[in-house]
């Protein structure tokens, strides 16, 4: 059944030929290098309708590759940061009182299910579980999304596809999905790109010299062999991408990577003066 209210926004939506996901298409093709059969895998899960998992660390491409998979399949793109304050009605919708009374307004994930885009919960682990479990109902055969507010069970599009993301080796045995959430998705395990693929990423995306950007590689292994002693984890491929911009505007390569890198990394006195003399032996 579908409610009047429903029927009104649907109506809406599509009123004079508009584009109701006009503002969540991807325009123009972002920059991707392939690390493996990343691309290859997800179109074949793309085929048949499957749920994908994005696992790996903090900056390592995972959004990227969800924004340029959305691109390279025509699809429009709607990405949600989850959150531990993040609730059923900020994903599925609410009512809303306006001058001309109550309306339902869709939220991104009902939008998505209803007109057919790529849903992307970011950092899926951070929301709560009585949220996350509202997605199992898309991640089976059934794929539809009851709206118990509405009173409409809505068939999800034909081009709708779900897409969540989440660092294993951040959340630990703290945050974790649990097994009836985490067995309904495929997974694609993510980590940082080889040398030669980060070096060409962090050139491309900063701007800075081949040569620079080789050292802030070098960089970064050095401060990922010391995760777990004394760092949750190392430079991430984004933290090296900012040092390369703050490079290219014109900051020098060693206040550069304490701004992007030694700062946001840790607070810890000693681990910071551990990461300053990395960064002075690779600018030396």
């Amino acid at each position: 059944m579908i409610s009047p209210a429903t029927a009104d926004l649907r109506l809406a939506d599509g009123a004079a030929g508009a584009d109701p996901l006009s503002d969540w298409r991807v325009a123009d093709e972002p920059y991707y290098t392939a690390a493996g059969d990343e691309v290859e895998a997800f179109e074949a899960a793309h085929a048949r309708h499957l749920p994908v998992m994005l696992k790996g660390p903090t900056g390592c491409g995972k959004t990227r590759f969800v924004e340029y998979m959305a691109w390279r399949l025509g699809l429009p793109l709607i990405t949600v940061a989850c959150h531990e304050d993040l609730t059923a009605g900020d994903l599925i919708g609410r009512f809303l009182l306006d001058a001309a009374g109550t309306r339902w307004q869709d939220g991104p994930l009902t939008r998505a299910v209803r007109f057919g885009a790529i849903c992307y919960l970011d950092e899926v682990v951070e929301a709560r579980a009585d949220t996350t479990v509202l997605i199992h109902p898309l991640t089976d055969a059934r794929r539809q999304l009851p709206l118990a507010a509405t009173g409409e069970l809505l068939l999800a599009h034909p081009d709708f596809r779900l897409v969540v993301s989440y660092n294993p080796g951040y959340h630990g045995v703290h945050k974790t999905l649990k097994p009836s959430t985490r067995q309904r998705f495929t997974a694609l395990e993510f980590g940082y790109p080889d040398a030669a693929h980060e070096c060409a990423i962090v050139t491309h995306e900063s701007g800075v010299e081949a040569d620079t950007a080789r050292q802030l590689v070098a960089l970064a292994e050095r401060t990922r062999r010391l995760a777990g002693d004394g760092l949750d984890e190392g430079a991430s491929t984004r933290m090296l991408i900012h040092a390369g911009a703050l490079i290219a505007q014109g900051l020098s390569a060693r206040s550069a990577c304490r701004q992007a890198v030694a700062g946001p990394l840790t607070d810890d006195r000693e681990v910071a003066a551990a990461l300053i003399a990395a960064i002075d032996a690779c600018f030396a």
